[in-house]
């Protein structure tokens, strides 16, 4: 174990010499407070030190001690419903520790409770060969997620005894011989945050996460174990949009990073979250999340390893075999504490002072999502989606976190600010956001929902682009100099924004649309566009066709019970089929 003493403090970055036999990414104790620490960058016996708690005070000549082990998380029963810091401390347990709603120094709290019995039922039986990734046991963890007990990466042998029965998470629940003799095995692992876990095989992303948001599934889908990014300026929603693909995503666990966000959005989600209940299970949203709170007054160094935490606990339940949504807000604050610490390091600055790798770190993030197939014998197929918040000053995307996520992401979800004041949420823009994965889903779609989903939907995106180059007109001459087609089209278009991509993430029923739903809705916009046409090629009057009675109809369909969708469907479709036939003809 090496130890060394401080030589330079310059916020959270220490500098310590006599560090010669420590290790880039070893964990550090810093000063007899032992605030904990890790190391970033070595020249001969110095080395420089990123600390995660508060440096105020430390001076010269204090000691530093090395643990020997890089940042690691503890994963294991207790995951599922903690909050944690950014370096996986529980604030629950810090408070109890220091009876003080504060984030005290050198605090030491494990992050998993390890006095607390789980009851391990036993899946494996003696004389099985086992791997890494093999499950050995279960452990029901809450009401909705049974944690699967893994064998860690590098082992491999027989099973010599295994035991069903109450234990804590250090206990021996097994032992495997292996080559270089038996090893004891337990319900804990510890993996090293910077380090993707492994896993057999890379699936091809061929299956959409369903969200129950229109403008997502429809328009601007995502898969299983994508990646998507929604960068918005201050107010345009982003938080809210992330609190919707949270409690509806079609994932099994949910794991959400608040990266240097403001405390009081913190505190909501803290808030809302055990509240939330989930449509699924009946049980509430937190019983199947984790939450990683970093606010922006906590140390600025600890939010640079939050995302790492985040998406190594994600990567664990991936490994099971769950589909995990991972949610992280923001990471812009992540990379101004990339910035801050890089400034610190007196490393030469990028563009705006962003330093030169921060490209490819965005990068070695986002690429450990992923659809996969885990290690161990039975092949269990995990997902593991990242969706990122970018919160760029100003709402200015071409600055270089943003641009930077978007060379990465094949979901670009653009938040758009004169949308949110006109009330039109989810404020994303149809017209500049896109998704690389339309192609790979088209299959799905086409088979699991109707065979002319994707026609239909890009029959309403040719019509919203159409009105785009329209509006330029109309804002120049006047709606009245449009010919009535091109009247009808903006009416239509009008339909697909209010209508369609209009969604009440506070209404009961409008807060979640299924897939057929979304179909329905699709098909009876233009449905009244196609009618419109044929109706105005038989000398229907466009005043007439506007104020059809069924486009309220059609309108309300999106607060229709899943139950009753194809009796209304019908219905609406024969209602817009006879007023457009009783049109034709008339003289205006």
């Amino acid at each position: 174990m090496s130890t060394g003493t401080i030589k330079k403090v310059a916020g959270p970055l220490v500098i310590a010499e006599g560090m010669r036999d420590a290790n880039m990414f070893d964990v550090v104790r810093v000063s007899s407070e032992r605030l904990i620490g890790e190391i970033i960058e070595m020249h001969g016996d110095q080395a420089s030190i990123q600390v995660y708690e508060e440096t105020q005070g430390l001076g010269p000549g204090e000691p530093v001690e090395s643990t020997g082990a890089p940042l690691s998380v503890e994963l294991g029963p207790g995951l599922i419903s903690s909050i944690y810091d950014g370096i996986q401390r529980p604030l629950n347990k810090i408070m109890e520790a220091t009876q003080s709603n504060r984030l005290n120094r050198g605090v030491e709290v494990s992050a998993l409770d390890h006095e607390k019995k789980w009851d391990f039922r036993a899946t494996a039986a003696v004389g099985d060969e086992v791997e890494a990734g093999d499950v050995i046991g279960t452990v029901e963890e809450t009401p909705v997620v049974t944690q699967k007990i893994m064998v860690p990466y590098g082992v491999k042998g027989k099973i010599k005894s295994i035991t069903s029965g109450s234990f804590n998470i250090d206990e021996t629940v097994a032992v495997v011989t292996t080559d270089k003799g038996d090893v004891d095995l337990t319900m804990l692992q510890k993996w090293p945050v910077r380090k993707g876990r492994p896993y057999a095989e890379k699936l091809p992303p061929d299956e959409p996460l369903v969200t129950g948001q229109r403008v997502v599934d429809a328009f601007f889908p995502i898969a299983k174990g994508g990646v998507a990014a929604i960068p918005g300026p201050f107010g345009s929603g982003k938080t809210v949009t992330q609190h919707q693909l949270a409690k509806w995503a079609d994932a099994d666990i949910v794991v959400y990073i608040g990266c240097g966000e403001r405390g009081n959005e913190m505190t909501d989600v803290l808030n809302e979250f055990p509240e939330l209940k989930d449509p699924r299970t009946g049980e509430s949203l937190m019983k199947r999340t984790v939450l990683i709170a970093n606010t922006s007054d906590m140390p600025v160094a600890a939010r640079e390893a939050s995302i790492y935490t985040g998406i190594t606990i994600a990567e664990y339940f991936r490994d099971m075999g769950y589909s995990v949504a991972l949610m992280a807000d923001s990471t812009s604050r992540w990379a101004e504490a990339l910035r801050e610490m890089s400034g610190r390091l007196e490393e030469m600055p990028g563009e705006e002072g962003y330093p030169a790798y921060l490209g490819s770190r965005l990068a070695q993030f986002y690429e450990r999502a992923g659809r996969v197939i885990s290690l161990g014998h039975e092949k269990r197929e995990g997902a593991l989606s990242a969706i990122g918040a970018v919160s760029p000053p100003g709402g200015d995307i071409s600055e270089p976190v943003s641009q930077a996520t978007l060379r990465i992401v094949k979901v670009f979800w653009a938040l758009d600010a004169s949308l949110a004041y006109q009330r039109h949420f989810p404020a994303i823009n149809w017209l500049t956001s896109y998704s690389l994965y339309l192609d790979t889903l088209k299959q799905w779609f086409d088979s699991n929902v109707e065979d002319d989903w994707m026609s239909t939907r890009q029959s309403l995106m040719s019509l919203l682009q159409d009105e785009s180059a329209l509006n330029e007109i109309v804002k120049m001459v006047g709606m009245d100099a449009l010919s009535p087609a091109d009247r009808l089209k903006m009416e239509a278009a009008r339909s697909i924004r209010e209508d369609f991509l209009h969604q009440n993430s506070f209404d009961e029923i409008d807060t979640y649309t299924s897939l057929k739903k979304q179909y329905y809705m699709m098909k009876l916009v233009f449905e009244f566009y196609q009618q419109g046409t044929k109706a105005l090629e038989h000398g229907a009057s466009i005043n007439d066709l506007v104020k059809m009675e069924v486009r309220e109809k059609i309108g309300r369909f999106k607060y229709t019970l899943e139950a009753d969708i194809d009796d209304q469907y019908d219905k609406i479709k024969e209602e817009i089929a006879a007023e457009t036939e009783s049109l034709t003809g008339k003289e205006d």
